[in-house]
């Protein structure tokens, strides 16, 4: 009941204006004591590429994108928190309006173009930052790099954030960067993993641990694209894979008028097709590598969902959106129940 009337209250806003304020009023929050109030999950510890998770609903990337929330999206309950994505250089991202809801549909249209402060800056908010559980670190390429260049602002990114991250997740699958899906299959997406996975090696050598890496696909794909990114992820020895980003279609929304903005669809519309892409790739992979769902999910059941199609995590964004905190309880929970 109180989620849904502060919900109001922000919806009055623009939504970029209102996901300033309601970042900004949960880091006062946290910085009073408040959030240590209310906010109890419950334990369900699972184990996901080497790492324990305390239970096994994350926030997606995206919310936080520089890294400036982190202890106060930590205090809601999550099981682990995802920052980004960010790219080697600062950039503005798309013009606005670039942002869309549609309450109605219980979903969101975004073309934000990966806008952010940098790694640098992340890193250094990382560094501040007094969260000690699982955090994960998504990044991407920059708008003017060409995408036969893209491994080298991937390679930039992961050598910089790599003893900072619990995992690093690397995202070709945002519609809203030109080309960045093109990374997605065939010789560019191999390129890519064996040049990320040199770096890892190296890297962990160096530092004398290692950092799993998990790479976020979109849900527009064919089944012999799922299937080649299923080969070409086993093939190079990645740690996880994210099922899904968000959809360059318009499932159920093709009526409304926002539909006709251009960028990517999130939240309960994208469900079907989302979880979907999830369980084919969770069939090709037959368990030689987790699958962390994300897509559409609004309440407890949908995330069980997601376990029961091959997921080992799940994540939220849009869905946290309309639903608020306790949709993290209500997931942990649903999942816990088809576990028993």
């Amino acid at each position: 009941m109180w989620y849904s009337l502060i919900r109001s209250l922000l919806f009055r806003f623009k939504p970029e204006t209102s996901h300033h304020l309601a970042l900004e009023s949960l880091a006062l929050a946290k910085r009073m004591g408040l959030l240590s109030m209310g906010f109890r999950t419950p334990q369900q510890p699972v184990q996901v590429m080497g790492i324990d998770f305390p239970n096994p609903v994350g926030l997606a990337a995206g919310l936080d994108k520089n890294g400036d929330y982190i202890d106060a999206l930590a205090a809601l309950g999550f099981g682990f928190i995802e920052i980004g994505t960010v790219t080697p250089r600062p950039q503005p991202g798309n013009p606005q309006p670039r942002l869309f809801r549609i309450p109605e549909a219980e979903a969101i249209i975004n073309r934000m173009g990966f806008n952010n402060l940098g790694v640098d800056h992340l890193v250094e908010q990382v560094k501040k930052a007094k969260f000690d559980g699982v955090l994960g670190i998504n990044i991407g390429k920059n708008f003017d790099t060409p995408v036969e260049n893209a491994a080298d602002d991937y390679v930039l990114c992961l050598e910089k954030v790599y003893e900072h991250a619990s995992y690093v997740t690397v995202n070709i699958s945002s519609p809203n960067t030109k080309g960045l899906r093109s990374l997605q299959t065939g010789d560019a997406l191999g390129e890519l993993l064996g040049r990320l996975k040199e770096t890892q090696i190296r890297l962990a050598q160096e530092q004398g641990h290692y950092v799993p890496l998990a790479v976020k696909i979109a849900p527009d794909l064919d089944e012999d694209e799922i299937a080649d990114i299923a080969s070409q992820l086993l093939d190079y020895r990645i740690d996880a894979v994210i099922a899904t980003n968000t959809t360059i279609t318009r499932p159920g929304i093709e009526n409304l008028s926002v539909s006709e903005e251009a960028g990517g669809l999130s939240g309960k519309p994208l469900k079907a097709r989302s979880t979907f892409t999830l369980s084919r790739l969770a069939q090709a992979l037959d368990g030689r590598i987790p699958v962390i769902g994300v897509g559409g999910i609004l309440d407890g059941a949908t995330a069980a969902d997601k376990i029961a199609a091959g997921a080992s995590l799940v994540q939220v964004y849009t869905g946290f959106i309309y639903r608020g905190p306790g949709l993290i309880a209500d997931s942990v929970r649903a999942i816990a129940a088809i576990q028993e």
